[in-house]
């Protein structure tokens, strides 16, 4: 009798015995997943001691994107894993079902575990002498991607994912316990969010946008059931290849199941399974080189903005850590770049120089007061791809590598790692300013020879006068008693040696530095240091490398009286929450201004360079001609700037403001900087600003410069 009973249990069936051992599954959380791993109860006992009981969920990464100032033209988006969340009132009633039918039909019947999906998982896994079932829920899946995604090292994520009783045994636990804590509906909302749907789309929102280039509201059933069916195997079944085959039966799979839980009925289930798949895939834009193809000129903007969030440390320790969060915070990026004005300034820059130029033709605008850059022009295509090029402008590199035009992702017009380009005699404002600030007025007045020997001792050359540096004019017309205005109207050399002489280089320099220029050559470096900054008579001519940007801002400073405001390509940032992101109590999308110079001294520097633009000061005498007339003719409104070009024609810049924006444009070879522009191109940049600032402003009202007061015109 004892054989028989005996022989007769050892012939239950094993899906008898499976439901025996699933019943211990929900109760004690140990036997049934050691059954499945095929390892003692003991074993997994340990496993639960140091379990947590409560999942905690890490934000999972999400898309960052960026737009042009108006909120809505999107620019691009930064990401590691595509994903946006949505709330489940924001989905088709379809992938919900669709997703419950595929990967867990009796969801809204467990309570984290199931233990029939259990008994099942049992039997196979028996049958086939491994792992062939996982039993795991949609909560359980959710608990292992929550895992995942809140993994703090590779050890933590491999562990998140491994096949080991121990990993199943936590995803159990959490699971129970998250389904005390959360609903059905918050729990589901949360898969559709985290699941991976293959091409680089996490979560239900990317993955309608790039399959079918909609929402997930819009789904339809077919449509729904197709995406549900990727995430068992997103490349398995991946629609997006030349052979559906595997994609349609998963799809109808998902469908039948739809049908056996009754979401759908009989009618809509054969027509939707006849359907062939239709996609209309999309690429979602990443990085700086994904710009609308139409829009390339962003890419330049792009970039800035990007190494501008890398110096920020507000994002993170260091530049790494900053460049993850980008790619993974999920925030709403709304930049300075207004669309119309940086159309504007492209239209024009490139009817002076086109993209295939060996030449860098290029303007950015700034706005004075805020320091937002509102747009960032240059003829020349954002692009990695060199391969057809232009020949190399230096001949010594011709047969080693390509110049950079028209593709290049070079920052040309600053914010990256050059150094720029010689400024020439845009510099002299800052040798002015110097002088205004140490208290010399308007009218100081020098005779200025065409040739003037100075105190600097420079090395012999073309501009030495023995051991002494003896620049000269570029017209003899401008010799005679200049003073401020007439000697920065007509830009007359001999007239700022001298003023540089009597304030001192020095300051010069460190007045430069004071509105935002930085050295980044060694020579430059070397020389502004505090043993030769006193020596270096050649400052004031511009002989020193500067982008740009940096120049827009100074003369910005000049519009806004002496307001100084770092250039800044943002003007909202907002976290993935909604909230403006603060740092160290303070928002970091805002205005960044002090007082750099005083009022009244940027209200005389700006007098004088009125007389550059033919507008005329409202002090003093201009001297009866100037070097850039086009520019108030073309605006005709008030406006002042100067004009700058090196030695030899290397390189040619025009920097001219309103109250409302300021503007630097110019021409040069970034590739070569000994090559010369040619006298040809020595108004180009006069006429860019002008047409540029002219469309920018049209219709608003033409505001006007407040005068000096007359201690600054006379002195005391």
């Amino acid at each position: 009798m004892k054989q028989t009973r005996v022989a007769r249990a050892g012939r239950i069936s094993p899906l008898i015995r499976a439901g025996l051992i699933a019943g211990v599954v929900v109760a004690g959380l140990v036997f049934p997943l050691v059954a499945l791993a095929g390892v003692g109860a003991k074993e997994g006992a340990d496993a639960l001691k140091d379990m947590p009981e409560q999942l905690t969920v890490v934000p999972s990464a999400q898309t960052t994107y960026v737009y042009a100032n108006d909120g809505k033209t999107l620019l691009t988006m930064f990401y590691e894993e595509h994903r946006k969340p949505t709330k489940i009132t924001d989905m088709s009633p379809y992938i919900t079902q669709a997703i419950v039918a595929s990967e867990d039909t009796r969801f809204y019947e467990h309570h984290g575990v199931d233990p029939k999906g259990v008994a099942r998982a049992f039997v196979a896994n028996q049958q086939a002498g491994g792992v062939s079932q996982g039993a795991s829920t949609l909560t359980m899946q959710y608990v292992r991607m929550a895992l995942r995604d809140g993994a703090a090292t590779p050890k933590e994520a491999l562990e998140a994912t491994e096949q080991t009783t121990a990993r199943k045994l936590r995803e159990m636990r959490l699971a129970i316990e998250l389904e005390k804590r959360v609903s059905k509906q918050e729990i589901l909302q949360r898969y559709l969010n985290s699941a991976y749907f293959g091409h680089r789309a996490y979560g239900i929102f990317a993955a309608s946008e790039v399959f079918f280039s909609k929402t997930p509201k819009q789904l339809t059933l077919n449509e729904a059931a197709l995406l549900a069916g990727l995430v068992k195997a997103p490349s398995a079944y991946d629609p997006a290849t030349n052979d559906q085959r595997a994609a349609t039966e998963r799809r109808n799979y998902v469908i039948d199941q739809m049908l056996k839980m009754g979401s759908v009925t009989a009618a809509q289930a054969k027509s939707a399974q006849k359907s062939k798949i239709k996609l209309n895939l999309t690429t979602p834009p990443n990085d700086c080189v994904s710009v609308p193809k139409k829009h390339n000129d962003w890419g330049f903007f792009c970039d800035y903005l990007r190494n501008w969030w890398m110096e920020q440390p507000a994002f993170g320790a260091n530049s790494q850590e900053r460049l993850e969060n980008l790619r993974r915070g999920g925030y709403k990026i709304v930049t300075t770049i207004d669309p119309d004005i940086q159309a504007s300034a492209m239209k024009h820059v490139l009817d002076k120089e086109k993209k295939k130029s060996v030449y860098a033709h290029g303007e950015v605008i700034i706005e004075p007061g805020t320091g937002r850059i509102k747009a960032m022009a240059v003829n020349r295509k954002y692009s990695l791809d060199q391969r057809k090029n232009g020949k190399h402008s230096d001949r010594r590199l011709r047969g080693e590598v390509r110049g950079n035009y028209p593709n290049t992702v070079n920052p040309l017009l600053g914010g990256g790692d050059m150094a720029g380009y010689q400024a020439g005699s845009t510099f002299k404002v800052f040798t002015m300013l110097a002088a205004l600030d140490e208290g010399m007025p308007l009218n100081t007045s020098f005779y200025s020879p065409n040739r003037f020997v100075t105190k600097y001792i420079t090395a012999p050359g073309p501009a030495t006068c023995g051991v002494h540096w003896c620049p000269k004019n570029s017209s003899e017309s401008m010799t005679g008693k200049q003073t401020m205005w007439s000697g920065f109207g007509k830009s007359v050399n001999t007239y700022f040696v001298q003023l540089e002489q009597k304030v001192g280089a020095d300051k010069a320099v460190k007045m430069a530095e004071r509105l935002g220029l930085k050295w980044r050559t060694e020579i430059d470096q070397m020389l502004a240091g505090p043993d030769h900054a006193g020596g270096w008579g050649a400052f004031t001519l511009g002989v020193s490398d500067a982008t740009p940007i940096e120049m827009a801002n100074v003369f910005a400073t000049l519009a806004a009286e002496g307001t100084y405001c770092e250039p800044i390509p943002v003007r909202m940032i907002n976290t993935r929450d909604g909230a403006s992101l603060e740092y160290q109590g303070k928002k970091v999308a805002g205005p960044r201004c002090h007082q750099a110079i005083r009022k009244e001294v940027a209200q005389a520097a700006t007098d004088a360079a009125r007389c550059v633009t033919g507008y005329g000061a409202a002090k003093g005498d201009c001297g009866g001609w100037e070097t850039s007339p086009m520019v108030h003719a073309i605006l005709n409104r008030p406006v002042a700037g100067k004009s700058g070009t090196t030695d030899s024609n290397r390189s040619a810049w025009f920097c001219g403001f309103t109250p409302q924006l300021a503007a630097a444009a110019f021409v040069a070879d970034p590739d070569n900087p000994e090559n010369t522009v040619g006298t040809s191109r020595g108004t180009i940049s006069k006429f860019t600003v002008a047409e540029t600032l002219k469309d920018a402003l049209k219709g608003q009202p033409k505001e006007k410069f407040d005068p000096p007061p007359a201690e600054m015109v006379r002195g005391d």
